[in-house]
């Protein structure tokens, strides 16, 4: 009706004034025109590519039976298939992949069995030290960056430095200062509570 031509002025109607003449939506319309008929099969919309969907997951399998590692993503394989002459898509080749159980095994949930039990407390003394890192404002400096060494048996501080910048040789200063201190006699220690 929509394609009819107006007697009066030999235009077509229009679907939408065909959709308000008839009081239903202009979504219906266009879904029933884009339903296929029940003998025909479903075609993803656009070029069907250098080769079908089945030749591409032939492909597929054969670039992962030749790679010697395991678990390889579609980018790879695509990068591969691209290399071997086969021109396609990453995103058809993720799908061809998924359609046919090629892709990549995902890590799963966590187990329930863990691995550490929670704590970081030690039965002797110098077999764990922690360190950390803050920072504060000065006034007349500005910012500083103060390391901290911890014994993780007994809570003491092994070693404190400060410094203007955070690289990983000033966070290795206070490390140095609790193994110095370790091999002295009289060596003092604070306890953090």
């Amino acid at each position: 009706m929509s394609q009819a031509l107006s007697p009066s002025f030999a235009c077509c109607y229009g679907l939408a004034r065909v959709a308000r003449v008839w009081k239903i939506s202009r979504a219906s319309i266009y879904r029933s025109l884009k339903e296929t008929p029940p003998n025909t099969s479903a075609r993803r919309p656009g070029p069907v590519g250098a080769c079908s969907d089945a030749e591409l997951a032939e492909h597929i399998r054969q670039h992962i039976a030749a790679c010697r590692l395991h678990g390889e993503g579609y980018r790879k394989l695509w990068a591969r298939l691209r290399f071997a002459g086969v021109r396609t898509s990453p995103r058809r080749v993720r799908r061809v992949m998924r359609e046919n159980g090629l892709l990549a095994p995902h890590r799963v949930g966590r187990t329930e069995a863990k691995p550490h039990d929670g704590t970081i407390i030690t039965d002797k003394v110098n077999e764990m030290w922690g360190t950390d890192m803050t920072q504060t404002i000065t006034v007349g400096e500005g910012r500083a960056y103060v390391f901290v060494a911890v014994e993780h048996a007994n809570s003491e501080v092994v070693g404190i430095h400060a410094a203007r910048s955070a690289h990983r040789f000033e966070a290795l200063e206070p490390v140095r200062q609790g193994c110095i201190g370790a091999s002295e006699p009289s060596h003092r220690a604070w306890r953090v509570d």
